[in-house]
């Protein structure tokens, strides 16, 4: 049993507990031992604003994808072939098309004189162009389309193993529609969302592309100041240091979720 998980464990130690050791070590060394560079982090404001944007911009992009998703799921869930493959067809299209051409894609489409100004004006919504790219707005609108198949399928993956007949059973009981479905289904998905949650949060804290074209320089993310520290001032220890405190900040929401719902029944393994 021993031999049989050696490559596995050999492939964890190369591509995770060399890569992530190296980091750490980087952080704290510089031209010697060192703690300068998580010192700038906790006291300089630059670094609070990046990482409290981040953050913010990962909950509204998660809670957004949610409202999204949750219909989308429940609606390939229940739909009878053909319709549910068609259904998860278009969630699944966008892996087809790689994140910087859809980047790109929004920032055509939100730019002054994009499509979304001019059917709001030609609808008589607005009557000057609104700014929708290289800011916080595009920033989210982007990164929601583009999340919004990681929070689609785990949540599709919990609801197809909701048996029907409990709603058929709420039903015979006097239960409404909309009772049976909050007191019975939601409940019942509640691993789906709880995974989806995380999913989408943990990627939009390390999200880079989107956030570069769509925010133009004004929306700065953590991963922006990790790049910066690199290629602009060639401080890979600081760029370490914000990537360590990054990971410590997504294994702590692990942690934290792990103890609200068990990471394998999380992921469906239960």
């Amino acid at each position: 049993m021993t031999l049989l998980a050696a490559p596995a464990v050999l492939v964890i130690v190369a591509l995770v507990v060399i890569p992530v050791g190296w980091l750490a070590a980087q952080s704290i060394y510089d031209n010697g031992f060192t703690l300068e560079h998580y010192r700038r982090i906790f006291t300089e404001e630059v670094y609070w604003r990046s990482f409290a944007l981040t953050f913010r911009i990962a909950l509204m992009v998660t809670v957004l994808t949610l409202l999204l998703g949750y219909p989308v799921a429940y609606a390939a869930a229940h739909a009878k072939r053909p319709w549910n493959v068609l259904i998860l067809a278009c969630v699944m299209l966008p892996f087809w098309t790689s994140v910087l051409v859809r980047a790109y894609a929004w920032l055509v489409l939100l730019q002054r004189t994009g499509v979304a100004n001019q059917l709001l004006e030609r609808f008589g919504l607005i009557t000057e162009p609104l700014a929708m790219v290289h800011n916080e707005l595009g920033t989210v609108i982007a990164t929601v389309h583009i999340l919004l198949p990681f929070m689609v399928l785990p949540l599709y993956s919990t609801m197809q193993k909701i048996p029907r007949e409990l709603m058929l059973a709420g039903a015979s009981l006097g239960g409404g529609p909309l009772y049976s479905f909050l007191r019975i289904f939601l409940p019942l998905s509640l691993p789906g969302v709880v995974a989806g949650l995380t999913l989408v949060f943990v990627l939009t804290l390390g999200f880079y592309i989107t956030p570069e074209l769509l925010g133009g320089g004004r929306t700065v993310m953590i991963s922006m100041v990790v790049s910066r520290n690199v290629e602009l001032y060639a401080q890979w220890g600081a760029a370490s240091a914000v990537g360590v405190v990054l990971l410590t900040c997504v294994l702590a929401i692990f942690a934290a979720v792990g103890r609200i719902i068990p990471l394998d029944k999380m992921l469906g393994q239960k």
